[in-house]
């Protein structure tokens, strides 16, 4: 709630009892980065120099430019920070590197760049070896907690246009088909909004969970393995219990409409992720995005033609 707008105000902050000789680490103006930095530099003297991120976390800005040379360079002149220690060293985070040329910043103020390690809870291990990080510092895993983590985030918001989507598909699953309405809804209603559901289980829940074992690099292709293997399971769970001449038809097509929703959403975990860049997520969204329409599309055309199959 209000994590839009959860920030803290740009620039220098001292924690503990810093002097001249204390260490300037740099973080973004996104409150969680900024505690996640102070606690894990706990009971230690330092400066904190916060850049204007206009409240995004470090690596996401780095990737958006708001943490960059110019912010960085900027704030440093603004803070006074030549006047304040004696020494000329900042720390940024590792994750930082996309967005600031280290060799312009030196130029422009005077102060090199020195980035720390990936994570911030290895801070004290990095300064008390002589600022230098080792292979494990400079890793960044994402381990299931990380991305279980996440599932929220996708989680809800996807459920609330998909609830309005599996209301409408349960409604109109009693037009055309050969009983009355309501018990048309109760069977081919229910079995659509089931299917739409496990669509989006499959791309907020089981794409994140499963990310590593599930085949290919693009997110929208894992989410919509998911979502067909997830689709497929339901249909043949339901399949005794609704079997009609066109229920193949009717099982294609909202297997296709749930796949392609589970890709959207699992499209969406790319900028979570370390496992992608920006240019290969334009680069996938210019190809799913025209294949994810397709397939719902197609998938309506099916849907609507089990009706002529009864």
């Amino acid at each position: 709630m209000g994590r839009m707008t959860y920030t803290v105000d740009p620039g220098l902050y001292a924690m503990g009892a810093p002097d001249e000789n204390s260490p300037v680490l740099v973080t973004a103006n996104y409150k969680l980065s900024f505690d996640r930095l102070r606690a894990a530099w706990q009971h230690r003297n330092a400066w904190i120099l916060v850049l204007d991120t206009k409240g995004i976390n470090v690596w996401c800005a780095a990737g958006k430019n708001t943490f960059g040379t110019n912010e960085l360079v900027s704030r440093i002149q603004s803070s006074g920070l030549a006047k304040i220690v004696s020494h000329r060293k900042i720390i940024l985070p590792q994750l930082a590197a996309p967005g600031v040329a280290a060799h312009k910043v030196k130029r422009a103020c005077g102060f090199t760049v020195i980035y720390g390690p990936v994570e911030a809870h290895d801070l004290p291990a990095f300064m008390d070896n002589g600022m230098k990080a080792t292979g494990q510092m400079r890793t960044k895993y994402f381990p299931m907690s990380e991305r279980a983590v996440l599932i929220p985030m996708e989680f809800i918001p996807a459920a609330k246009w998909m609830a309005v989507l599996m209301l409408v598909f349960f409604l109109l699953g009693g037009v055309g088909f050969s009983g009355t309405w309501w018990a048309d809804v109760r069977i081919h209603g229910t079995f659509a909004a089931l299917m739409l559901a496990g669509g989006l289980v499959a791309g907020s829940v089981l794409t994140p969970l499963l990310l590593p074992r599930i085949p290919g690099r693009a997110f929208a292709a894992k989410g919509a393995i998911a979502g067909l293997l997830t689709s497929c399971a339901i249909a043949a769970a339901l399949a005794p219990a609704l079997y009609h001449p066109g229920f193949w038809a009717e099982a294609a097509g909202m297997a296709l409409s749930a796949t392609a929703a589970a890709s959207y959403i699992g499209m969406n975990f790319t900028g979570a992720s370390t496992y992608t860049s920006l240019s290969g997520v334009r680069r996938e969204m210019r190809t799913a995005v025209p294949a994810i329409i397709g397939a719902a599309v197609l998938g309506l055309v099916l849907w609507g033609a089990a009706r002529f199959m009864v």
